[in-house]
């Protein structure tokens, strides 16, 4: 079985103009595994992506959110955010949780000539891959 790492670094060969593919747990924020091909992307640069990351999914706006819906539906609050897409000046990024397994994010970033549906394509594609890897 190919390490997550190698699982990450099959995503980028992928698609082209991907830069980077990582799996994060939502938990802890917490790089799982992770390939990159940006040479400024440093271990502090990339812990600060994943932890903004999981603000987005699981941060303390999203969950009071979560939580006032579900208590306008009757209902136990519960995480509801399964999948982010967002472009930057120079970037897109593609943000999905990995099934059976809602602590752990998937995370594609390309620049902006890629392709989107290869972005996911690619992404959602490697979850299985992803999926033995995870807590």
């Amino acid at each position: 079985m190919a390490s997550l790492n190698d699982v990450c670094k099959g995503i980028i060969d992928d698609v082209d103009e991907a830069l980077a593919a990582a799996v994060v747990d939502l938990e802890s924020g917490l790089i799982l595994g992770v390939s990159h091909n940006v040479p400024y992307f440093t271990q502090t640069y990339l812990d600060a992506v994943a932890a903004s990351a999981v603000d987005m999914f699981r941060g303390k706006s999203i969950r009071n959110t979560e939580k006032l819906i579900a208590n306008m539906r009757g209902e136990e609050p519960k995480p509801m955010i399964k999948e982010i897409q967002f472009v930057t000046e120079k970037t897109y990024h593609f943000m999905t949780l990995v099934p059976g397994k809602p602590n752990a994010m998937a995370v594609l970033i390309t620049t902006k000539q890629a392709n989107m549906g290869m972005g996911w394509a690619s992404l959602r594609n490697s979850l299985p891959d992803v999926v033995p890897h995870c807590p």
